[in-house]
């Protein structure tokens, strides 16, 4: 067990290895040695400090793939501010309820992303910053919020920019700094990640430097990851998959950060060719998407030989396609959940390829896992269904202001109940066979039903809604939403779908909607979401 914090990890790897490549976007033209990238997350840490963040505070960055969201990462590793991450596809109802869950004091975000405006969102949620000097928000809507910082060399009116807080950095002496990094400890909250339950109101996972740090050097170690490798990092930071599984994982073992700041199968491709990437990540629709490319044979990708497949089951056949056509030949599988930081279980590198297709691997290295009746806690034999669940290093420390929400998910062993089932054979491996929690997972991203549903109850001809995942051929699953219509009321299906636009996040919105009269029923009067799902299987078959 490492007991470092994520800013001594940096400094760790600075030291040993002061020139060797760290990050690179190679778009931007921007390489950073260990030593440079060390010392630019300093001038950040200290340019927060000046800012007046404290240790413990909340801090939320809205932003793609971008470098300073690399530096925010290790720089806040340093003084000790939580980073609080931001959906890049969340809109001003999904925004202003994170930022008042999480009680976030400052806001880091970009211009915007794919046609979604983060400047006119963050106005019409405090148009006060119109008229405000910045770091002096008075906001009506979000009282807590004071600083709005955008990564951007316009000006804003209210906002500063990043190169202020660069420059505040002189305020704020390098001992000061070392005052406050000292006073950190592995087991503080660093990092807080939003996830929805049943419930459809999303809540923050908060991650701990031992947390993260232990998880992602695990996760290198079963990629057999070294300071040789290069990674091409194309999947988002604010998931632990871009965060955990991407960066941290690399500083662990000082291995290259290649990120895509947004993903394109072409850029994935050319990146891997330039940079000479030996790792790459992805969710299965990310490899489906590149081997795909009608350019894939254009490109030499034959430096690569592991990385990560997680988000969604992977059929065999991209497995095999990616092994053989994109060179990756020690490709693990990863399972896990954000409240586990995340990796539960991984596949190894030398794995037999129907392991790695059939399963989601075994448990990572000082992580216990047991399989278990829902509901009771004696483990079950071996290949017999029940809800997984892991106690380790990697629990989270709990739900941001939610004890009773922590209190469902870990019992008082310290037992995380992942609401997962699975069986788990004789030799450790898991098969995740389906899910207690009512969630859809499309293109690794999980969809909570209830939150589309309580969006939907808002629409003035709706009467009743029932939201379900089905079968997809690109991303494993898509939303369905079975519709009752109030009386004399007329809609089609177009017309739903035009109602969600700008106010939920793409992803959520049902791609099929099937309009019924009644739902099946049991005899108690609860809906029978599992009928349902057989009447829309047969509506695809």
């Amino acid at each position: 067990m490492m007991r470092e914090t994520v800013g001594e990890l940096l400094a760790k790897r600075a030291e040993q290895l002061p020139q060797h490549e760290a990050l690179v976007y190679p778009d931007r033209n921007l390489r950073y040695t260990y030593s440079e990238f060390d010392r630019l997350c300093r001038t950040a840490a200290r340019g927060l400090m000046a800012l007046g963040i404290d240790k413990g505070e909340n801090l939320a960055v809205w932003a793609t793939n971008v470098p300073e969201w690399v530096t925010l990462q290790f720089a806040t590793g340093k003084m000790g501010a939580v980073l609080v991450t931001v959906n890049t596809n969340y809109r001003a109802s999904e925004l202003e309820y994170l930022l008042k869950q999480s009680e976030s004091r400052t806001l880091i975000l970009i211009e915007g992303y794919r046609g979604n405006s983060y400047i006119d969102t963050i106005y019409e949620l405090c148009p006060e910053l119109d008229s405000c000097e910045p770091g002096k928000l008075a906001s009506k809507r979000l009282p807590l919020l004071k600083n709005v910082i955008v990564l951007s060399e316009k000006t804003y009116s209210g906002m500063y920019n990043w190169a202020d807080i660069l420059a505040m950095a002189d305020e704020v002496t390098e001992e000061v700094l070392d005052a406050r990094a000292a006073e950190l400890t592995p087991d503080e909250v660093i990092n807080m990640q939003y996830t929805s339950g049943t419930t459809g109101f999303p809540k923050g996972v908060m991650l701990t430097h031992s947390n993260l740090v232990n998880n992602a050097l695990n996760i290198a170690g079963c990629m057999e990851l070294t300071q040789d490798d290069r990674l091409c990092i194309p999947v988002p930071f604010f998931h632990c998959f871009g965060s955990v599984i991407g960066t941290l994982a690399c500083v662990t073992v000082g291995a290259a950060m290649v990120p895509v700041q947004e993903f394109d199968p072409e850029t994935v491709l050319a990146t891997v060719e330039g940079e000479k990437c030996t790792a790459l990540h992805g969710v299965p629709t990310m490899f489906i998407a590149e081997l795909n490319h009608p350019n894939f044979q254009n490109y030499d990708l034959s430096t690569l030989r592991t990385g990560v497949m997680a988000g969604s089951n992977c059929p065999v056949e991209v497995m095999k396609a990616v092994m053989n056509k994109m060179h990756m030949k020690e490709i693990t599988i990863c399972y896990g959940q954000t409240e586990s930081s995340p990796v539960i279980t991984q596949t190894r590198t030398n794995d037999p390829v129907e392991l790695r297709v059939e399963t989601v691997g075994r448990a990572l290295p000082k992580v216990e896992v047991k399989i278990v009746e829902p509901g009771l806690m004696e483990s079950l034999p071996p290949n017999v269904q029940g809800e997984l669940c892991t106690r380790g290093y990697h629990v989270m420390k709990g739900y941001y202001n939610n004890p009773s929400a922590t209190k469902e998910a870990i019992d008082e062993e310290g037992w995380l109940h992942t609401g997962d089932l699975a069986v788990m054979d004789e030799n450790g491996y898991i098969r995740v066979t389906g899910r207690l929690k009512d969630m859809i997972i499309r293109g690794g991203e999980n969809v909570y039903p209830r939150e589309i549903e309580e969006f939907l109850y808002t629409h003035p001809k709706i009467l009743d809604a029932q939201v379900i995942g089905v079968p997809d051929e690109k991303y494993g699953e898509e939303v369905m939403a079975w519709v009752i219509l109030k009386e004399g009321e007329e809609a089609s299906a177009d017309e739903i779908k035009d109602y969600f636009k700008d106010k939920i996040s793409r992803h959520k919105i049902p791609k099929h909607i099937q309009f019924t009269k009644e739902y099946p029923m049991t005899a108690s009067g609860k809906i029978q979401k599992f009928k349902l799902q057989e009447q829309s299987l047969s509506l695809f078959m």
